[in-house]
């Protein structure tokens, strides 16, 4: 493969780290006060599900999120968190990418109707699927410095 610049690998490093920065983005502009102490994050989620037009998201989300509201609510914020510094720092990197095409997929299947969210969730899940099987965590990445998943 010929490219410019960087070699292949390198490439595919800097589409990881774009990635975990997107997810820190993510993380960064959430509103944790809101998410934590006035359920903003969960309530609002909550509201779309009810209104799904597919009635498995309306039952998933009654059995396992709205008993739990806030203890999901920490789960997704710091869910973010964790997959952005992963990936930056490519730390347990295949985990932390198939982590976030789950929870991707997941958001893509709740916003089905919200166009402005899928682009991204759609754009994201694709860099991890890309990241995940040209094995980004080969280059500048504690993966490899660590000898893992090699």
């Amino acid at each position: 493969m010929q490219t410019i610049w960087l070699g292949g690998a390198e490439w595919v490093a800097v589409l990881r780290v774009g990635l975990g920065l997107w997810w820190l983005e993510s993380w960064r502009h959430k509103d944790r006060k809101g998410w934590f102490e006035r359920g903003t994050g969960i309530a609002w989620a909550a509201d779309i599900a009810g209104k799904h037009r597919w009635r498995v998201v309306r039952t998933g989300f009654h059995k396992v999120v709205e008993p739990w509201p806030k203890l999901i609510a920490y789960v997704v914020v710091y869910a973010e968190l964790a997959l952005g510094l992963g990936l930056v720092t490519g730390f347990l990197t295949p985990v932390a990418l198939v982590a976030g095409l789950l929870l991707n997929l997941l958001y893509l299947t709740l916003m089905i109707h919200d166009w402005a969210e899928q682009g991204q969730n759609a754009m994201m899940a694709l860099i991890s699927l890309v990241a995940l099987f040209t094995m980004a965590w080969q280059t500048w990445s504690l993966d490899a410095a660590f000898g893992l998943f090699l």
